[in-house]
């Protein structure tokens, strides 16, 4: 269901499972051993796309789902699919490199979680629904979906798309903070953000990535430190003087736009 190509350093996946693009377990043993694979490959970046036109990841088989439900787990060892999930999912977000989903389509369900999950979300404009509908199903999201909406929208805008299961457009995701931009192609856009990231420095992303993620909930005293801790740890890298060496060989009226290279590369 999942396949993975390389291209200029940026590992592609893409997942199909026509005709809807529903999620099921197969696919997370998959996707569990292609992120585990990330973790020791020099991939510069990961883009996650979906493979059936105008679908992402609808959402995961609520075939599956209903069956587990007949078939509960173990009182001592429940949730395990929820565990297995979270567990995947912030293998995920912990990876080194950048991970952009190009939402190509309707990305629903876990397949946002998913989504919430990657450092970037490019949405694609078209008649597609962005959003996590579970209360719709008598459920709710519990593979890192409500905790990771939080903490990206904040309680009021989570508490109002959660309870009443709405799902938004591309424009209104974006409205909302729940993707980064809209493109009209997002694999396209999602492939090329990713190589102008492989561009710099791989243990500056990394790192730039692990102080965010490491600072975002912690009181200001304590994200301080850890914010100077990983300045100091990059500065040990040798890699990180040639950029400096390339904004000082500018002549000063040309530094701006060395600074302002992803804006100028996007116009």
């Amino acid at each position: 269901m999942w396949d993975e190509r390389e291209e200029s350093g940026v590992a592609i996946a893409t997942y199909t499972a026509p005709p809807m693009n529903y999620f099921t377990d197969a696919a997370v043993d998959q996707l569990d051993d292609m992120i585990h694979a990330w973790r020791a490959s020099p991939v510069s970046a990961v883009v996650l796309t979906g493979g059936v036109a105008g679908r992402f990841i609808t959402h995961f088989d609520v075939d599956e789902i209903l069956e587990n439900q007949q078939q509960p787990d173990p009182i001592f060892d429940a949730p395990r699919r929820s565990r297995r999930l979270q567990a995947m999912l912030r293998r995920l977000n912990a990876l080194p490199q950048p991970v952009v989903a190009a939402l190509n389509g309707d990305t629903m369900g876990f397949g946002y979680e998913l989504a919430l999950s990657a450092d970037l979300r490019i949405a694609q404009w078209g008649d597609f629904r962005i959003g996590l509908p579970e209360v719709r199903l008598g459920l709710i999201p519990s593979s890192s979906g409500v905790s990771r909406l939080v903490k990206l929208v904040g309680v009021a805008r989570a508490l109002d798309l959660l309870l009443r299961g709405r799902v938004l457009t591309p424009e209104e995701a974006l409205a909302y903070g729940l993707v980064t931009e809209i493109a009209d192609d997002a694999l396209k856009a999602a492939i090329a953000l990713s190589k102008r990231l492989a561009d710099l420095p791989s243990i500056t992303i990394s790192i730039a990535k692990r102080a965010v993620y490491q600072t975002a909930d912690l009181p200001l005293d304590i994200a301080l430190g850890l914010e100077a801790e990983n300045s100091f740890r990059l500065k040990q890298a040798p890699e990180i003087m040639e950029p400096m060496r390339q904004y000082l060989a500018l002549p000063p009226e040309q530094r701006r736009d060395f600074l302002d290279a992803e804006r100028l590369a996007t116009e």
